[in-house]
């Protein structure tokens, strides 16, 4: 979106910097992020997120619930629960958009 004031309509900018600081606050959040988007389309689950992102999983699931208490990451509860990044968020969309151009994610 190009509108600067599109977030400003939709949240007040206190709301905004709370969630993200919230989201980007730790190199865990990051990586898991990162993951995800690598193709935000597929679904992974805990187990696939310590393998790729290299975290314990305390730290994972720690991540995991406020990725999902922010609205960042769906939860898909199958047999076995698997996560998805949350593609209709405008701020994760604009997050993955940064982090593709400035190299974060390849």
């Amino acid at each position: 979106m190009n509108d600067p004031t599109y977030h400003m309509k939709t949240f007040d900018g206190k709301e905004i910097r709370k969630k993200i600081e919230r989201g980007l606050g730790s190199k865990g959040k990051l990586r898991i992020i990162r993951e995800l988007a690598k193709r935000p389309e597929n679904l992974l689950t805990k187990y696939a997120l310590e393998r790729k992102t290299g975290l314990k999983p305390i730290d994972v699931r720690a991540d995991l619930k406020s990725l999902i208490e922010i609205g960042w990451v769906i939860e898909h509860r199958y047999r076995i629960t698997k996560y998805q990044l949350n593609m209709e968020d405008e701020i994760v969309k604009e997050t993955i958009e940064y982090m593709r151009k400035v190299g974060y994610l390849l």
